[in-house]
Parts: C-alpha cells; structure tokens; sequence
C-alpha cells in the first residue's frame, strides 16, 4: 500500500514538471516551445532541387541539384486572437540557406510557427524575398505535415504570371536536439509544371 501511495505520489509530481516543458514564461507554446534556439545543419547537409534557370549552363526549367548548408533561429513572437474566438502564439524563425561550393547565400525565409492549443494545430506563415508568401497547416505534435491552406499561397503579379507557386507541403519532425524536414513546391515555371524539393537535418546549437 506504502509504495503505491508513493508511485501515485510521483505521478501527481511528474505530470506537471513534463507539461513545464511546453511553458514559456507561463504561456504554453506546445510542441513549439522545444524548438526555442538556434539550430545548423550536422555535417551532411542539405539538397535542393529546383528548376534551373535561363543561361546557368542547363537547359531551363530543367532539375538543377544544390547541396547546401543552413541556420535557423527561433525565438518567442507576440499572441494573438482571431475574430474573438481562435487564441494563438507564435514563434519567430528566419532561415538562411549557403551553396556548399562557394558559401554565397540563396534562400532567405522570415515566418511564423503559430499554436493554436485549443484545437491543437500549428500554421507555418513565411514569405521569401521573392515576392511569395506562404501559410500552411499542421496538426500539432513532434512530427507534423504542413500542407498550403486552401487560400494560403499569395505572390506577385509577375510570380503568378511567371513562376507561380501552385502547392506546398513540409514535414517536420524534432527529435530532441534534431530536427528534420523536407518539402515540396508546386511550380508552374517555363510553361511546364516543376516540384522542387528540399530536405535538410540540423542540430541545435543553442
């Protein structure tokens, strides 16, 4: 009886010290909050492939394949509430992908992870200096699968004239000090259809 009283005793203890761990300065930021720091990628990197480009050497549109190197960075942004009824926190990430072969950067990705504890979904909202914007969806959790909201990819006239982005998905998935993702855009580029992909794991650094 005296060590069941004890095991129920530790229970009633534990329960809340692991609930502490989704706890930012009393607010509950979910599985969101792990991902607080700065993370790198581990020594094999990253690859993109997307379509190439007009005078790179490779007919255009074709599949142009760059290994890469990257950080991100995460840090607590503001809460907010949607028309009275959907309560939300966010973090603040931004993205800086290099070439391998020479170090030079060519992706540079500011967005939003915002947890909606209630109904237990997390949105990735982020725009590209390319005149594209993207928000998608996810239930939340340590392994999740972003998928574009059904208005959620906007762009300039000359994108959707030019290189349109058609869909966008991501998986994501955060094992301690590891995180892993990869993801998929829908292109209409060249007059032809293009998925361009990209995967990539990091660490956390701090």
């Amino acid at each position: 009886m005296k060590k069941l009283t004890m095991l129920a005793l530790a229970i009633s203890i534990s329960a809340p010290a692991l609930a502490d761990h989704n706890t930012i300065n009393g607010v509950d930021y979910g599985p969101l909050a792990q991902l607080v720091g700065s993370w790198e990628s581990t020594d094999t990197g990253g690859v993109d492939m997307s379509p190439a480009q007009e005078g790179s050497g490779m007919p255009a549109g074709s599949p142009a394949v760059t290994p890469f190197y990257e950080t991100m960075t995460f840090e607590v942004a503001a809460d907010a509430i949607n028309a009275s009824k959907q309560t939300l926190v966010a973090l603040y990430y931004k993205q800086e992908v290099f070439r391998k072969k020479d170090d030079t950067k060519f992706h540079d990705q500011r967005g939003y992870l915002i947890y909606d504890a209630e109904n237990q979904f997390i949105y990735n909202s982020f725009c590209v200096p390319r005149t594209t914007c993207v928000t998608a969806e996810s239930p939340a959790g340590n392994e999740m699968t972003f998928v574009a909201a059904r208005r959620g990819i906007a762009e300039s006239d000359f994108m959707n004239e030019n290189a349109s982005t058609t869909s966008f998905t991501m998986n994501l998935s955060v094992d301690g000090d590891t995180l892993t993702y990869s993801q998929s855009t829908g292109l209409d580029i060249y007059d032809q259809p293009f998925v361009h992909t990209d995967s990539s794991v990091l660490q956390r650094v701090e």
